[in-house]
């Protein structure tokens, strides 16, 4: 994998005081043999050696095991400015002031919950956390990319600082869609269709395309980075050339270091190709904080008012607290799997795969070399993703491309972690906009190059579907 580039001059290493330098070098003896271990347990490390064994509340927000002391400095730091709110400038807390003008949450954390999963409300008017809807038109501009709405911009924004209004309200509103099982059990389902009011900047284009989202769990980042590129093109299969019904494509999206196309990896149409990215992409339309890599507050031209509010300096959000935040998100550890000797769960791993799932989500990765954190090179891992663009269906779809994803696509997302939704984010809502209340429904609304999948579970009998659930719980 690349290094990834400086954000500013290379005398970013003095002002960390050489703990970069430190982090690179790889601590010795702290992995342990895995010959020792039986073949259940090591599949249980879904993190490889950097699995942490915990399945409290806050499973999600452990730093990987082995780190030194240096970088868990780095960590804590990084955590802190995940977590604490941004607030409006000019403000005497210099270091955090810069929210908004327009914003949909005042903190990473606001949105990613313990680091966990956002949800989207489950009726209308209720207040829901972690949860976006993104807007564009059919227009690209010259890397690929789309133009957003021309009053609304790139993402809607309901709040707003003093001064500067939201804009507007977003609703929801759920349609039952009854599933049938070959043995005539039903599983209702439900479909969102999403409106707004109250738009404070006139009207969105009659061409704006929409594309609800929820904010996925923020373990194990650093690991799926770090995964070679040549791996995940390995996997990829456009024109379906085996004939089994799968097409994984990459995405590429823009890199604005190299100014060139480059793999995607995050998101959920895999629309960022690196955690730097992806992250100063959060902090300016999520909460409203310029970073080096984006120095542009999300106004556009006819909200006048936005584009007046001060700000918290240029950048809002320094070189060096931009890359503590990355740290932080890349070595947050991925739990281990629970109970992998339950006979029960040891079943639904084999209806898994007798169902074809890992066709999409490859149960097994293998790390390269990670150019921050040596301690993330060379792990077995387990995410249960390729990484890759499937299409999935008109039910899914939310008809709005992203750089070469089309309407129809999303990146397979890794399944680590899902058992631990309940249990972190107290919800148990799962795909890109929260509309699965449950694993059950999650897996009935797959379609397109998944719906063989889907066919074989609405054939299967109650105990295998049982087991299938059991496993996935267990991940």
């Amino acid at each position: 994998m690349r290094r990834l580039p400086p954000i500013v001059p290379i005398g970013l290493l003095s002002l960390l005081g050489g703990v970069l330098l430190v982090i690179g070098v790889l601590l010795t003896g702290a992995q342990p043999a895995q010959t020792q271990e039986a073949p259940a347990a090591l599949m249980a490390l879904l993190g490889g050696q950097t699995t942490v064994h915990d399945i409290t509340p806050n499973a999600f927000g452990q730093p990987a095991p082995g780190l030194e002391r240096e970088q868990n400095l780095l960590f804590f730091v990084g955590n802190s400015f995940f977590n604490q709110n941004w607030v409006i400038a000019p403000s005497s807390t210099t270091a955090r002031d810069g929210l908004g003008p327009l914003f949909i949450s005042r903190s990473c954390a606001g949105c990613h919950f313990k680091d966990g999963r956002g949800r989207a409300p489950n009726f209308d008017g209720e207040q829901s956390s972690g949860f976006l809807i993104r807007l564009s038109i059919p227009e690209r501009d010259l890397t690929g990319a789309n133009l957003p709405d021309p009053n609304y911009g790139g993402q809607f924004e309901p709040e707003g600082i003093e001064g500067v209004p939201g804009e507007g309200q977003v609703h929801i509103v759920y349609t039952d869609i009854p599933m049938t099982f070959n043995d005539g059990r039903v599983v209702t389902l439900r479909q969102p269709e999403y409106t707004f009011s109250g738009l404070n900047y006139g009207p969105m284009s009659a061409e704006t395309m929409i594309s609800p989202r929820v904010a996925n769990q923020m373990i194990g980042l650093g690991l799926l980075e770090a995964v070679p590129e040549a791996d995940i093109l390995a996997l990829a299969d456009p024109t379906d050339a085996d004939g089994d019904g799968i097409s994984g494509r990459p995405n590429y999206a823009w890199d604005t270091f190299e100014g060139r196309l480059a793999l995607g990896r995050f998101g959920w149409k895999a629309n960022q190709p690196t955690l730097l990215s992806q992250i100063a992409g959060a902090f300016n339309g999520d909460i409203g904080v310029t970073t080096s890599v984006m120095p542009n507050q999300n106004c556009t031209a006819v909200q006048i008012d936005c584009r007046a509010a001060p700000g918290g300096g240029e950048p809002e959000l320094s070189d060096d607290d931009l890359r503590k935040v990355v740290l932080y998100s890349s070595v947050l550890a991925v739990p281990a799997q629970r109970t992998p000797d339950d006979p029960q769960v040891q079943r639904g791993a084999q209806v898994f795969e007798e169902a074809d799932c890992q066709s999409c989500h490859t149960i097994t990765l293998t790390t390269g070399i990670h150019p921050v954190v040596p301690q993330l090179s060379n792990q077995t891992i387990h995410p249960y993703t390729d990484l890759l663009l499937h299409d999935m269906g008109d039910d899914l779809a939310d008809g709005r491309p992203d750089f070469q994803a089309t309407g129809n696509e999303w990146r397979t997302p890794p399944l680590w972690g899902i058992g631990l939704f309940e249990t972190v984010n107290e919800h148990t809502t799962y795909m890109h906009d929260g509309r699965a209340r449950n694993l059950l429904e999650a897996i009935l609304w797959h379609g397109g190059e998944a719906e063989a999948s889907r066919d074989a579970v609405l054939d299967m009998n109650e105990g295998d579907i049982d087991a299938l659930l059991a496993f996935l719980a267990s991940l």
